[in-house]
Formats: structure tokens, C-alpha cells, sequence
């Protein structure tokens, strides 16, 4: 297991990620999950480090458990990899479950380690559905209240495919154009696999009236039974003629991650060409798919 001991930076420039986008190139960003032990963390440090080597993220975001699991360990990650590692960092932060004042403390506790940007959430319930009632219960709710109260940046999500729990697409829509008008200066997609999904709700959501950056997120398929339980999850679909491919190969590992970053970089290469104002890697804490398919990406 690698051991790594990073020192604080220099304090770096502050970062409002908002800024990031629109200065004639890709924005290119990584998230992470928050580890569990101080072993893990450290492992999780060096791969930022070799992503950063090789990669030069713009950003790095790092999630939020349900109803506030990770709370402590997610702002212990994101505040060392911006203040050790000089990466602009992101925090997750969701509301399902949390008071204002909660809230409140999170992001002035973020804000003394100078990270000022927060993806705004609703978030998913707590595993064993304790969950309390309280007035921030959706991520507009969230963004509102983060808009009105503190200045941070903030970014939120929205789904190509449209919401798990979302009636349709037109009111999925609706609730992202909110998200812009209450103060989110940009989006980033749940994971796809058909970049067709991608274009039409980025002509959709133009039509609609968001000029808001729409930053295509990216999972590396490494895994097969893996992927297939994240798209359960979250309500998007593997391509038939892609899914075929990795079913065939399941059993093997390297011709499975083969497969997996040859769509990836294929997915990557037609985004970009498209027009998408960066890419956002999904990593699962692992550096080699994303350092092989950034790579690919540019050597085109």
C-alpha cells in the first residue's frame, strides 16, 4: 500500500469554479468519495497527486453520504486536497435531513478552510429511512437558501435521462431551470453512456432558457456487475450494443476495462467535439482509467 505525506501548500488563489468556464478550453474535474480511514485517506491523496501530475484537474469535488454519513470525513478530504495538494476543491453538500442552522455550520466551517464551493443537493435518505422533516427538503430549497445567506459558488446536478423519481422530462426540467434562477451557476450531469442523451437535454434546457455551463459527467466502466448496479440506481441505461460487448467479457477484468475506456474515450472525444464546456470524471478513488482515457483525449 503506497504511504504519502504531503505538507500544506502555499496558499493557492482562491477559485470560484463558475469562473472556470467559458476561457476557450475544457474544464476538466475529478470526484471522489471520502475515505473511510486515515490509511485510505492517504491513498486517496496520492492518487489526487497523480491525477494532478498528469492531469492538472481544474477541480475536484468530493461527495456527501446520506443524510450527513460522511459529513466530517467529507470536509477533512476536500479541505486537504485543496490546502495540502493546491487542487480547488468542491464539497458535495446535501439537505435531505438537515436544519438551516446545520447547514449554517457546514458551510462556515468550509468557508475557515477557504473552500467556497458547494455542489448543492437534495441527497438520498438514510439507509434506514430515519430522516427528519425540516424546510430544506429539495436542492432548490438548498441553493435559495445558500444564495441568500453566504458567498459561495454553487453548482447542482441534472440528469439527461431524467430523474429516478421524476414524473417527466418536462417537469425534470423545470426543477434544473430552477436551480439556475435561484443562483447555480452550472450543472453537472449524472453518468451517461449515450452522449445522445447528453445533446438533446442540452438543446432541451437551451430551449428552455439555461445558458448555464452543462458539464457531462463520465464513469469509466471498470466492472461490470458494478456499473450495472450503479445504473439501477440511478435510472440510466448501458447502451444494448455496449452492455453486449461487456457481457461477453465479463469474467475478464482487463478486457473489460479495455472496453470500457475505449467508449469512454470515444464518449469523451464526441463530447468535446460537440461543444460540452468540459468533462467531469466520475474516479470511484482510482486514478489509471482517467489518467489512460485524459491521455487519449488529448494526443487527438
Amino acid at each position: 500500500m503506497r504511504r504519502a505525506h504531503f505538507g500544506r501548500c502555499a496558499t493557492i488563489e482562491a477559485v470560484r469554479i463558475g469562473d472556470l468556464f467559458g476561457r476557450g478550453r475544457p474544464v476538466f474535474s475529478f470526484e471522489f468519495f471520502p475515505p473511510k480511514t486515515e490509511a485510505a485517506a492517504q491513498e486517496l491523496l496520492a492518487t489526487v497527486a497523480e491525477l494532478k501530475e498528469v492531469g492538472a484537474p481544474d477541480f475536484v469535488s468530493v461527495t456527501y453520504g446520506a443524510g450527513g454519513s460522511t459529513r466530517s470525513r467529507t470536509l477533512d478530504c476536500v479541505t486537504r486536497i485543496q490546502n495540502d495538494l493546491g487542487v480547488p476543491s468542491m464539497a458535495h453538500l446535501a439537505c435531505l435531513g438537515h436544519t438551516e442552522s446545520e447547514i449554517g455550520e457546514i458551510v462556515r466551517r468550509l468557508a475557515s478552510s477557504r473552500i467556497d464551493n458547494i455542489l448543492a443537493l437534495r441527497g438520498d435518505p438514510p439507509k434506514d429511512g430515519a430522516c427528519p422533516v425540516t424546510p430544506l427538503a429539495h436542492a432548490t430549497d438548498l441553493i435559495g437558501y445558500l444564495r441568500s445567506s453566504f458567498d459561495v459558488d454553487i453548482g447542482a446536478a441534472c440528469y439527461p435521462e431524467g430523474h429516478p423519481e421524476a414524473t417527466n422530462h418536462e417537469d425534470d426540467l423545470s426543477f434544473a431551470k430552477q436551480k439556475i434562477d435561484l443562483g447555480a451557476r452550472f450543472l453537472i450531469t449524472q453518468l451517461f453512456f449515450d452522449n445522445a442523451d447528453y445533446f438533446r437535454f442540452v438543446g432541451r434546457a437551451r430551449h428552455a432558457g439555461i445558458t448555464a455551463p452543462i458539464v457531462p459527467g463520465i464513469m469509466p466502466i471498470t466492472n461490470v456487475a458494478q456499473i450495472e448496479r450503479f445504473t439501477t440506481m440511478c435510472g440510466a441505461r448501458i447502451p444494448e450494443s455496449l452492455h453486449a460487448r461487456l457481457n461477453r467479457s465479463r469474467e475478464d477484468s482487463g478486457a473489460v476495462m479495455a472496453i470500457g475506456m475505449e467508449h469512454a474515450i470515444a464518449q469523451c472525444r464526441e463530447l468535446l467535439a460537440g461543444g460540452a464546456p468540459g468533462l467531469h470524471f466520475y474516479t470511484l478513488n482510482k486514478s489509471l482509467a482517467t489518467r489512460v482515457i485524459l491521455a487519449a483525449i488529448r494526443r487527438q
